[in-house]
């Protein structure tokens, strides 16, 4: 299965990339794809730069790379207490190729800060809204106060608790994703 990774930041010291390349490691794949969303970098989106340059390259490119998946992984980053703009714009021009985003997808949202509030009202806003967009919510988990529980040398939780949970998560990604492979495959068989 070919897993889609990313943080929903553009920072190169983005925290929540280093949560998704963690969280990753646990599925045990070689089917992993971490991509940064500053190679999809775009004018600031608006009706009227829609009707200017209509859907730019990136986007398309974007929501090809989420069609080839069998899965996604996203770490958002919260600004103000919503997405970065970074995300938003990414999200906004994508979704007027399609509303259909996530295209069905299996996802998993993850969020971390420096704070004790984990970017949880971030992760509650694309929780709540996967579903509008094509996502199929697996399971989600904010992650608080990241330079306390996540040691960034060796690049793994030491929280043992967020540690146990967040296996948790990704193993509901993994048994998700088997049984759409054992699915497929049945199919395959019947044909």
């Amino acid at each position: 299965m070919n897993i889609l990774a990313f943080a929903a930041s553009n920072s190169s010291k983005s925290i929540n990339h280093q949560l998704v390349r963690y969280s990753t490691s646990m599925l045990n794949s070689d089917d992993v794809e971490i991509i940064n969303i500053n190679d999809y970098e775009m004018p600031l989106f608006s009706e009227d730069r829609e009707a200017e340059l209509g859907h730019p390259r990136q986007a398309h490119d974007f929501r090809n790379k989420i069609g080839e998946s069998d899965a996604i992984v996203i770490s958002f980053a919260e600004h103000n207490g919503s997405y970065t703009a970074a995300w938003k714009n990414l999200f906004d021009w994508t979704s007027r190729i399609d509303q259909n985003v996530f295209q069905g997808k299996p996802v998993i949202f993850l969020a971390t800060s420096p704070g004790p509030g984990g970017a949880s009202n971030v992760l509650s806003q694309a929780a709540t809204s996967a579903p509008y967009f094509g996502g199929e919510l697996i399971a989600s988990l904010s992650v608080p106060s990241f330079y306390e529980h996540f040691d960034t040398d060796t690049g793994r939780l030491r929280n043992r608790e967020l540690n146990d949970k967040l296996t948790a998560v990704m193993q509901s990604l993994r048994e998700k994703t088997a049984t759409k492979a054992d699915l497929h495959t049945s199919g395959e068989m019947r044909l």
